[in-house]
């Protein structure tokens, strides 16, 4: 057995503590955490160090690793007390990370895994995690004696959602920021547990075996890094989940023929300078950056049917807000991806000529293609949004072409100095978020 794989047991074990909450009360959970802290503090040599340290805790003759994980887990755990967290959602976070990452290394320590380890390693993460998950708000539950029936459908939506944000930011991080993952993976499922799922435990599972199977297929296509394959699984669940099938239609309409695009003629684009690094697969940052807003729509959509959102908000204005936002990113990866591979490219604030791949720079193939992109969202809102009439399916096209001139326009002028092309990507889609919201309200007459 590997010291990663003993120590990922050791941390597990320990994380079963987390019990103590819904057993014993926080106050006594938190006399153990502190025990264990000290504990953690005056080993400073020994086996009990060997098993608990990471490789950069040698250096310094001290757990610090391990002291911010039980640190971490004690912050969270005073959630239960000062907020509205409950045991479950926190027994949940902490036996999700615990035994999720013992389930990782166990997968990268064999040595039959193969030259793929990686897919294998987060699988494990996931399928495990989200077990222990659902194990510990299930156990957290009977022991407060409350019913576990009627949170089934809450419980697996939180461990599912929690599991895949987990794998995510431990892609993205390096092994020993394990304390930042856990809080920010417990602050994601206290909020989730704020919005009710709108359909049932079968429904979830269902939900959740169509965003993971398209989501390998992207992996698999190369379309999408494991981060891209991850964080876009994520963004289609809590799309279905709050939102629903229609929702989700929309959504992976962006993913499939954006992600489709940037393979279109790859080789030229490649040659000019002008195609996605990485081969054309698309991670976190990019997903992101293109999608952010439109997964803030869609919890703005589920707070305010949960009544969590001042005022009397109308949840059509989130629906046409996350339709906006969807079609400006298609409008624009179209646009960029289709355009890139002819000439003659003009600077869209002087309309002078400029080398293909220049920041600003616009064909009027791109723009019909960005153009298309944007009828194309359009479209299946009004198949599958039934408040989207055809008037306001002409309000998506306009608010999608909107959002891609203002990416254009930001590329010209403050891309490279002040903004990044996932900032770029970021506030396009806000524009074309804000525009469809707002002429709906004007010209729609919807809110």
């Amino acid at each position: 057995m590997t010291a990663p794989v003993r120590r990922a047991g050791a941390f597990a074990a320990l994380c079963t503590l987390s019990l103590v909450v819904p057993l014993f009360g926080p106050w006594v959970a938190g006399s153990v955490a502190a025990i264990v802290l000290v504990g953690a503090i005056v080993v400073t040599d020994g086996p009990l160090f060997d098993l608990l340290a990471y490789p950069v805790d040698y250096e310094a003759g001290r757990l610090y690793g391990f002291v911010t994980f039980v640190l971490a887990v004690a912050g969270l755990g005073y959630l239960t007390v000062a907020t509205s967290m409950t045991a479950a959602t926190f027994v949940g976070a902490v036996l999700l990370l615990g035994y999720g990452i013992l389930a990782e290394e166990l997968a990268r320590s064999r040595p039959d895994a193969p030259d793929d380890g990686d897919v294998l390693a987060v699988t494990a993460f996931c399928v495990v995690g989200t077990t222990a998950a659902i194990s510990g708000q299930a156990a957290s539950l009977a022991l407060e004696g409350a019913s576990i029936e009627p949170r089934l459908p809450s419980i697996l939506f939180l461990a599912a959602s929690g599991a895949v944000f987990a794998a995510l930011l431990r892609d993205v991080m390096y092994p020993h920021d394990d304390p930042i993952v856990l809080l920010t993976v417990g602050l994601l499922l206290w909020l989730l547990a704020e919005l009710e799922p709108a359909i049932g435990a079968g429904e979830i599972l269902l939900a959740l075996a169509i965003t993971v199977a398209l989501g390998y297929v992207s992996y698999a296509l190369g379309t999408a890094s494991i981060a891209g394959m991850l964080t876009g699984i994520l963004l289609g669940l809590l799309t279905i989940v709050l939102g629903g099938y229609g929702w989700f239609a929309v959504l992976i309409s962006f993913f499939a023929i954006g992600g489709l695009s940037s393979k279109y003629r790859y080789e030229e684009k490649a040659a000019r300078g002008v195609a996605e690094d990485n081969d054309g697969a698309r991670g976190s940052g990019n997903v992101l950056g293109n999608s952010a807003i439109a997964l803030a729509a869609v919890l703005g959509f589920a707070a305010s049917a949960s009544g969590l959102v001042p005022g009397d908000p109308n949840p059509e204005l989130f629906q046409y807000a996350f339709a906006g936002s969807v079609a400006t990113a298609m409008s624009d990866t179209l646009s960029s991806e289709i355009g890139g591979v002819f000439d003659r490219p003009r600077l869209i604030t002087t309309l002078e000529p400029v080398d293909p791949g220049t920041d600003g720079g616009v064909t009027w193939q791109g723009e019909a293609a960005g153009l298309a992109g944007a009828a194309a969202v359009a479209g299946i809102a009004y198949a599958f949004f039934p408040e989207v009439d055809l008037l306001g399916a002409g309000v998506v096209v306009a608010a999608g072409v909107v959002g891609m001139t203002v990416d254009s326009l930001l590329g010209a002028t403050l891309e490279g100095n002040v903004l990044g092309n996932q900032g770029v990507n970021f506030l396009a889609t806000l524009v074309g978020a804000a525009v469809c919201a707002l002429a709906v309200v004007s010209v729609v007459n919807v809110g």
